[in-house]
């Protein structure tokens, strides 16, 4: 039996809830299937992961209600930012001075945010989330999206979003390719307590063979974020706790103080995707589905939000004027904000990871001018800064 509403979305993460939320406020009706069970969708699990928002996807998630549903104790500024590159004394160093800002951005617990955007997706009436179902098929016809479920069911409406995962399986159901770039590299994240406190400072560390990232937490803990080949991180994964933190601590160089781990270690395989075209006629895409970024520059889930904001204007607008939301014409004016505000970034950070992750030396040699001269060219530091918070 077909169910039809304005506009489905497959998948229930931050990015589709969120989407759902600002369609709802925006007077469609949306049906979100999910394949995990409601119960993990309203109180998730943590997973380690930390999530930077710029100042731009504060506002956002305040127009969606969802950051002031965020606990103060879970909310954490970053005031300043550095990126130093193995024993170099340099290092390139980021802050608020210019900016009208006290922070450059903050951190959120991605649990929190997934919470939050649950809670205020079920809490709106026209928003039907589908979950425990797995989508089995997706088409298009001239006048109609259709989503097959597993369990038989079928949804119809004049607009479908993915925003299942950088592996999409709708947007290769659709036929639209991705250009994926795999690091061969993991992620290993969790948090460490210390002895000093971090004073609101972001690390990002470049040692040979291995990045650190140590992002300031609540009080005296920070979140360890350590990126390594992934036929090393079993190793580092299984090791013992306090062998595992005296690593960490001695490779930040007791900036903090001794280190101890707090809680599990959570790891990711790391790839980075960009899909080909990030619309097709009734059909787009949204969050990693469209742009999965590398974690180094933290804008994967604010990528995420300018895209909601950006496909939520173009629907109301064509809504407005009596045109079809689903339309490819309606559609491409999404694609081209989207790409024009994820494309630079994300080719800048892949340039970035591979500068500062190579360790021959005419790279090294590259590594230590970058830093010298930015921290020489004020006009490119604040460049830098404006994509840190968003205020662009």
């Amino acid at each position: 039996m077909a169910n039809k509403r304005d506009i489905v979305i497959i998948g229930a993460g931050p990015a589709g809830l969120s989407l759902a939320i600002a369609l709802a406020d925006a007077g469609f009706g949306v049906t979100v299937v999910e394949k995990l069970p409601q119960t993990v969708l309203a109180d998730p699990p943590g997973d380690g992961r930390e999530i930077a928002l710029t100042h731009r996807a504060v506002d956002i998630l305040q127009s969606l209600g969802m950051w002031q549903a965020f606990p103060a104790s879970d909310v954490s500024p970053i005031r300043e930012a550095r990126v130093i590159d193995g024993k170099s004394p340099h290092f390139l160093g980021f802050d608020t001075r210019g900016t009208g800002q006290t922070e450059l951005g903050y951190l959120v617990p991605n649990n929190v945010i997934r919470k939050a955007a649950f809670a205020g997706a079920s809490s709106r009436p026209q928003v039907e989330i589908i979950s425990d179902v797995s989508v089995s098929d997706v088409s298009t016809t001239s006048d109609m999206a259709e989503v097959r479920l597993a369990d038989g069911r079928v949804l119809t409406a004049p607009l479908m979003v993915a925003a299942d995962s950088r592996f999409s399986n709708a947007r290769r159901r659709m036929g639209i390719g991705a250009d994926m770039r795999d690091f061969g590299r993991t992620v290993i994240v969790c948090r460490l307590s210390h002895e000093l406190p971090h004073e609101g400072i972001a690390y990002e560390c470049f040692h040979y063979g291995r990045t650190l990232a140590v992002l300031p937490l609540d009080g005296l803990m920070s979140s360890a974020v350590i990126t390594l080949s992934a036929d090393q991180a079993d190793t580092m994964l299984q090791m013992p706790e306090d062998e595992f933190s005296r690593l960490v601590s001695e490779q930040f160089e007791s900036r903090l103080g001794a280190m101890q781990l707090v809680g599990k270690r959570h790891s990711y395989p790391l790839v980075a995707v960009y899909a080909q075209r990030f619309v097709a006629h009734r059909f787009a895409l949204l969050g990693d589905a469209a742009v999965g970024m590398h974690p180094v520059t933290a804008h994967g889930f604010n990528c995420g939000l300018y895209g909601v904001e950006s496909l939520t204007r173009v629907v109301r607008g064509a809504r407005a004027s009596s045109r079809d939301i689903g339309s490819l014409s309606v559609l491409s004016r999404y694609q081209s904000e989207h790409r024009r505000a994820t494309r630079p970034i994300y080719l800048g950070t892949n340039v970035l990871v591979s500068l500062f992750t190579d360790d021959d030396m005419p790279a090294r040699f590259v590594r230590t001018a970058v830093l010298r001269l930015a921290n020489r060219l004020p006009p490119l530091k604040a460049g830098i800064t404006r994509q840190l918070t968003g205020r662009t």
